[in-house]
């Protein structure tokens, strides 16, 4: 893989305000503080082996996140798509249908949850160059999409999970995937 020009940023762990603050608008897309966050997003998120990663858990309160699906150990059967940065994002229609599965999150190191989230929505954001998007994105980076942008609004996975029963370590959710590959 193609080394990213970003340096590698420390994550946030639950307990930091920053996580629970919702993030401000970014107003300008060009500068070259912003550019060189969504450079160093990339790289600590690919780097960590993660699908996604919202600059409120670099300790930056900003409407940025990185998707970045890719088959890795964290989650092996996730599709492969080139990291796009997302940009003051909204989420313009949700599917009333939900899908559970599990998730887990860089800023909540060694637990996983079973998460309820809308299998398709319709999102609008900015480009890093500047370009409004609109688009609809289904399953596992819905999901994502959905994960990154409650961070901007200072929710984590765990605020959705329906019951403690639904938590379990990435160590026994680790055991589930090598079941799930027999």
């Amino acid at each position: 893989m193609k080394k990213n020009k970003g340096k590698l940023l420390q994550v946030a762990h639950l307990g930091h305000p920053v996580l629970r603050e919702k993030s401000k608008e970014v107003s300008d897309i060009k500068t070259p503080s912003v550019q060189s966050l969504i450079d160093d997003l990339i790289s600590t998120v690919m780097d960590v082996d993660g699908v996604g990663i919202a600059a409120p858990q670099v300790y930056e309160s900003l409407r940025i996140f990185i998707l970045a699906s890719h088959p890795n150990p964290r989650y092996p059967y996730a599709p492969k798509m080139k990291p796009t940065a997302i940009i003051n994002p909204k989420i313009l229609d949700m599917s009333k249908g939900k899908a559970k599965d599990w998730e887990g999150c860089l800023s909540i190191p060694g637990l996983r949850g079973l998460i309820p989230r809308s299998k398709s929505i319709k999102v609008s954001y900015t480009s890093r160059e500047g370009k409004k998007i609109n688009k609809t994105f289904t399953d596992f980076v819905a999901r994502i999409f959905q994960h990154e942008y409650d961070h901007l609004e200072g929710k984590l996975f765990i605020d959705r999970v329906e019951s403690s029963l639904d938590l379990i370590s990435e160590k026994e959710f680790q055991k589930l995937i090598k079941k799930r590959k027999r």
